[in-house]
């Protein structure tokens, strides 16, 4: 009579797949050395762009790797080795380089990529576990994410082998950001369509300008200041002096607060009837707290502007809210 199969614990699989890839992660880390240097440099000096390409599932890493290159400041797309025998080969550029992932290092479909890639004139980055292999030793950095075993039971299904590869790709990305002195702007503004994209936006990036700000001299009448206001379409106008420095704002409540008390308010220079000192930003500073301001102050509009004081746009509640 077969004996039942015990039942194992769902949560000590879990464990013991998670020792095996954070041994994979170790053991990379472990075997780290002057070729990562070399990959690192080799892409910093290139003129072209960063080609990533694998198949199967190390292609899948390799989409992964791509993309994050490209979002911190290296153009890159991926190639699937595939569809390049098949005339994608023509993305490749003399002066590109190219990131090959196989854990064998004898993928047929990689493997055929080689000698046309080296005659284009790109060089070659093999990220496999054989050092060994064919890859290998037709690229010009090998990096090795070779891990002792995979973490199905079975030793087949690519699993720590590609964990570990992909933790090459993320060290490549971030040394490559560090060495470019990516900054916070410049992931913002790769990713203009994100949460943290729109939190890191600046002033400057959404504020109203050209026919869409209005301002006007302190000397200049009230209708010819509501004449601006009204092409505008806003809901104010900066004030400036002489020398062009912001210092005073028109607003409809101020038209409406004085209008009562002085018919002929229209014909009299704004600067007698403008909001003095009023809160201002700078167009250097983070959107999220201009719209801090507008809230706390119950503002409709901020005027925006320059390190010199002078206005240089307006930045509206409504656009703010429209960016979520």
């Amino acid at each position: 009579m077969t004996k039942a199969k015990r039942k194992v614990s769902h949560r000590s699989i879990a464990k013991r797949v998670l020792r095996i890839e954070a041994g994979a992660v170790k053991t990379v880390l472990d075997k780290l050395d002057k070729q990562f240097d070399r990959a690192v440099d080799t892409i910093l000096h290139s003129l072209g762009r960063v080609i990533v390409t694998g198949m199967g599932k190390p292609g899948l890493i390799g989409r992964k790797i791509s993309a994050t290159l490209a979002s911190l400041g290296t153009p890159s797309l991926f190639l699937h080795p595939a569809e390049a025998i098949h005339g994608d080969l023509g993305m490749v550029l003399k002066g590109d380089v190219v990131i090959a992932l196989s854990n064998s290092g004898e993928s047929d479909e990689i493997v055929k990529l080689i000698p046309i890639i080296k005659k284009i004139g790109a060089s070659m980055i093999a990220i496999t576990g054989n050092k060994k292999s064919t890859l290998a030793r037709y690229s010009d950095v090998v990096l090795d994410a070779g891990v002792g075993r995979e973490a199905c039971p079975m030793n087949l299904a690519p699993t720590a082998s590609t964990t570990a590869a992909l933790a090459l790709g993320d060290a490549l990305a971030i040394a490559l950001l560090e060495s470019k002195n990516f900054k916070i702007e410049d992931y913002a503004f790769f990713h203009p369509g994100g949460t943290l994209g729109r939190k890191l936006l600046k002033v400057r990036d959404i504020m109203r300008t050209g026919k869409n700000f209005a301002f006007a001299k302190e000397d200049e009448s009230i209708k010819a200041v509501l004449i601006k206001i009204t092409r505008a379409r806003a809901g104010s106008a900066s004030i400036v002096n002489s020398k062009g420095k912001m210092v005073g704002l028109f607003t409809d409540g101020d038209l409406r607060k004085h209008l009562e008390k002085d018919p002929d308010l229209i014909t009299k220079q704004v600067k007698k009837y403008m909001t003095r000192n009023p809160t201002v930003i700078s167009q250097d500073k983070l959107a999220m707290e201009a719209l801090r301001i507008i809230k706390d102050k119950k503002f409709d509009e901020i005027p925006v502007i320059d390190k010199k004081g002078r206005p240089v746009g307006l930045l509206d509640e409504k656009d703010l809210l429209g960016l979520g």
